[in-house]
């Protein structure tokens, strides 16, 4: 009977003494000192290095920007509008460029290049050349009147009545800017308008000299040298 009793009050101590205890204040947990975070910890190291070469657009690409640059007309069109009254001295024929391109040729058993030489870059420039040109020609000099703004190809710009400073150079270097290069000059490295302004001053400077002859005045030399630097840039060439 004893033991019985005493095990009833075993239980009913197990039972009720975790209530009792409920009438406890709860503990009390302090925060410590912050720590300072060591200069290690969140900061996350980025590799910008380059981990590839700059890739060669296919020679189609080139020829197709080149074309819509040219006002969208086809190649035969091209040929007979850059070359005009000079001849091979500005644009010789598709069938010499082709190739340097980069254009597989068949006939003669030549595979397609994928890779730059001199006579590319050579005959990069010289497309170039030919499209600022005629491009120049074509918007600003054509007779009777020029063309509208909307009609034009390259220069879609009033040209300025003397030579530019940098206030009037920058927003019409920025059209040309984005037609070759397709962003705004803004965004370009902040040294390239400052860069290409200087470029544009020092040819015509040269033009303006005494015994200098050109089809071209003083400034529209220096707005075809702009037109020739953003055709040759890498940017429009190999991406």
């Amino acid at each position: 009977m004893r033991s019985l009793v005493r095990a009833r009050s075993l239980v009913l101590g197990l039972v009720l003494g975790p209530v009792l205890g409920c009438d406890r204040p709860p503990e009390v947990v302090k925060p410590g000192a912050p720590s300072t975070l060591s200069p290690s910890h969140g900061v996350v190291l980025e590799d910008t290095t380059p981990k590839q070469d700059v890739r060669l657009l296919p020679a189609e690409a080139y020829m197709r920007s080149y074309l819509q640059l040219f006002g969208g007309l086809a190649p035969v069109d091209v040929q007979a509008r850059a070359r005009g009254a000079d001849g091979a001295q500005l644009f010789d024929t598709w069938d010499d460029y082709l190739s340097a391109l980069g254009f597989p040729d068949y006939r003669n058993d030549l595979p397609r290049g994928t890779q730059t030489n001199a006579i590319m870059v050579a005959t990069f420039e010289r497309l170039g050349v030919a499209l600022c040109d005629r491009a120049l020609e074509h918007d600003w000099k054509a007779k009777p009147a020029p063309p509208p703004l909307k009609e034009r190809v390259v220069f879609a710009f009033d040209e300025p009545a003397a030579p530019a400073d940098a206030k009037a150079f920058a927003p019409r270097f920025d059209v040309l800017h984005r037609t070759f290069l397709g962003y705004p000059a803004e965004l370009a490295p902040p040294d390239r308008v400052k860069n290409f302004f200087e470029l544009y001053q020092g040819v015509a400077k040269r033009h303006a000299a005494p015994g200098v002859k050109s089809r071209f005045s003083p400034d529209e030399a220096g707005w075809a040298a702009v037109c020739y630097g953003l055709v040759r840039h890498p940017e429009f060439q190999f991406y």
